[in-house]
């Protein structure tokens, strides 16, 4: 349908349009809370202010070695201020910002730098030997610029320049730049490369922005707010907290090592009131000591995502005094894209019947249009019953460009108009989604399908479990059988088997889907505290006298 003449003649124009970009809340939260605490690191404290003098700087000094828009700038770093910084300095020069994994290994770090084609790599001491490796392998070296933590004295500089000396060069009253076009690039996000090499995720402007609303709005953030760094910057740009905690104005707590006694210490001597966690760190946090006390009455705000945290993990959590939230999203979808939404009436059910619930993926958050679950075969949306299973799909604003540079995986990834998550779930009859599995993940066991997530779930109950995680194992009379490895507690090793895991299991599920085969170990991660589940199953098909078998 065409325009009317008359509206033919409303264009945009600079009073009525700008394109959104999470620059913006910088500019915004340096005019309201000039001298508001923005970061805290250590002994180091940046005012609002001063973010964003710094975050010009670096956006100048970028522009004065030659960096143009569009170009792409890598750091490798912990949660450190300089990486929060470049969350706007590097963007703000129209470029495009790479955050890498510090857990790589070099070759993978090698391949995103010549992936993405990056032109200058702001590289953390701390991990100045393995990006030396990496620059080695490199046809052409980016320029490097060294980050000189007063946490870290013990490693090498490898740049050709210090980036406080770096932000020296750069001009502290450059506006950050903000696009053209708010469809710009604004983040490339490189997935785990499990089975082959990692894809560079494209971020626009405009998702980091609706994203970043939709963070501070469903995690109820404000001036008010102390937001402590658990949750790696580097992982889905902080799943957008780098913007959305100042969007609200609120207070970024730095915390370079992940540990449960510095947890435990900020909070208490920074009145952390908001945080992220895999569960892998709540699972620290309820089996660590809690040696400070903290501030009367101060519960913290949690988001969890990644795979459902256990329903044990969640009532332990919040008997703890952390109010938790489960979110679900993945790097394509900048981090969160649904969570498990509070309900009138939640409050009053015990304790155990409201973690069960919470476990839930939810619904889609406030700026994503749709979350819904389709019928691998027919790809139509399968009943609300919340038994019949099918593949997660969501789409909106907040989904990723595509994959840098691999047309066939962006096609396959966004076929029939959604983007295919790969989780399978089911649909409840309230609208919420609960996953069942990764489609791999799902045992086909003598035919019958059986859910890994499900006995991870028993697992988590028992007193002596820390961590679980299931996987298939292959068997010759079964085609596959589930074999759990697990992680127990110090003080439950010595009365604890494997058989008697089996046999808790079965005491609480069909008994064709206990696991048959139990491994106590110590179990792979990711660096942002996902099991590694394809290791477990390289560790599944081997002899059941492998070292591993307990």
């Amino acid at each position: 349908m065409m325009p009317s003449a008359c509206e033919a003649e409303l264009a945009p124009n600079q009073a009525n349009y700008v394109p959104l970009s999470p620059l913006s809340f910088l500019k915004r939260a340096a005019h309201i809370y000039p001298d508001r605490d923005a970061v805290v690191h250590g002994e180091r404290r940046y005012t609002y202010r001063q973010l964003h003098q710094r975050a010009r700087r670096l956006a100048s000094a970028l522009e004065r070695v030659g960096v143009q828009p569009g170009d792409r700038v890598a750091v490798l770093a912990p949660n450190v201020p300089e990486l929060l910084e470049a969350h706007y300095g590097v963007p703000g020069a129209g470029a495009v910002l790479v955050s890498i994994n510090i857990r790589l290994e070099a070759k993978t770090i090698a391949f995103i730098l010549r992936h993405s084609a990056a032109k200058v790599l702001i590289c953390d001491r701390e991990f100045s030997a393995i990006a030396r490796q990496a620059l080695a392998a490199l046809e052409t070296r980016p320029l490097v610029i060294d980050i000189d933590d007063v946490q870290v004295r013990d490693a090498e500089l490898i740049g050709e320049l210090d980036y406080e000396a770096f932000l020296d060069q750069g001009d502290p009253m450059r506006s950050l730049s903000l696009p053209e076009n708010e469809w710009q690039s604004i983040a490339i996000n490189y997935t785990s490369g499990t089975t082959g090499d990692p894809k560079g995720v494209v971020l626009h402007h405009r998702g980091a922005y609706l994203n970043a609303c939709a963070g501070a709005l469903i995690f109820q953030l404000s001036s008010r707010s102390v937001y402590l760094w658990t949750l790696p910057m580097f992982h889905c740009n902080g799943w957008s907290h780098t913007w959305a905690v100042t969007l609200s104005g609120g207070t970024h707590i730095c915390l370079r090592k992940v540990q449960a006694d510095l947890i435990h210490a900020a909070i208490a001597k920074h009145g952390v009131t908001h945080m992220s966690a895999a569960p892998v760190v709540m699972s620290m946090l309820i089996h660590a000591e809690e040696p400070c006390e903290r501030r009367a009455n101060q519960p913290v705000a949690v988001i969890t995502g990644g795979a459902a945290p256990p329903s044990a993990v969640i009532a332990a959590m919040e008997a703890r005094g952390f109010n938790i939230t489960h979110a679900y999203g993945m790097t394509e979808s900048y981090g969160p894209s649904t969570l498990c939404l509070w309900q009138p009436g939640l409050d009053e059910l015990p304790l155990e019947a409201r973690a069960q619930f919470m476990s839930r993926q939810g619904v889609a958050h406030p700026m994503l249009e749709d979350a819904t679950v389709l019928d691998t075969d027919t790809g139509q949306p399968v009943p609300a019953d919340g038994a019949s299973l099918g593949e997660l799909v969501v789409r909106g604003n907040t989904v990723m460009k595509g994959y840098l540079n691999n047309p066939e995986e962006t096609r396959a990834a966004f076929a029939d108009g959604w983007l295919h998550t790969g989780d399978l779930a089911v649909l409840h009859p309230d609208g919420y989604v609960e996953i069942k599995d990764r489609s791999k993940d799902i045992i086909i066991s003598g035919g019958e399908n059986i859910s890994s997530l499900e006995i991870e779930e028993v697992l988590y109950q028992h007193p002596g479990v820390i961590e679980a995680a299931v996987v298939a194992r292959p068997d010759s009379r079964w085609g596959e059988t589930p074999h759990a490895f697990v992680t127990l507690r110090a003080d439950a090793l010595t009365n604890t088997s494997g058989d008697d895991l089996i046999l808790w299991c079965r005491e609480r599920l069909a008994h064709f889907k206990a696991p048959r085969h139990v491994s106590l170990v110590e179990l792979p991660k990711t660096a942002t505290g996902k099991i590694q589940k394809f290791v477990l199953r390289e560790w599944a098909r081997r002899p059941l006298e492998a070292p591993t078998e307990t």
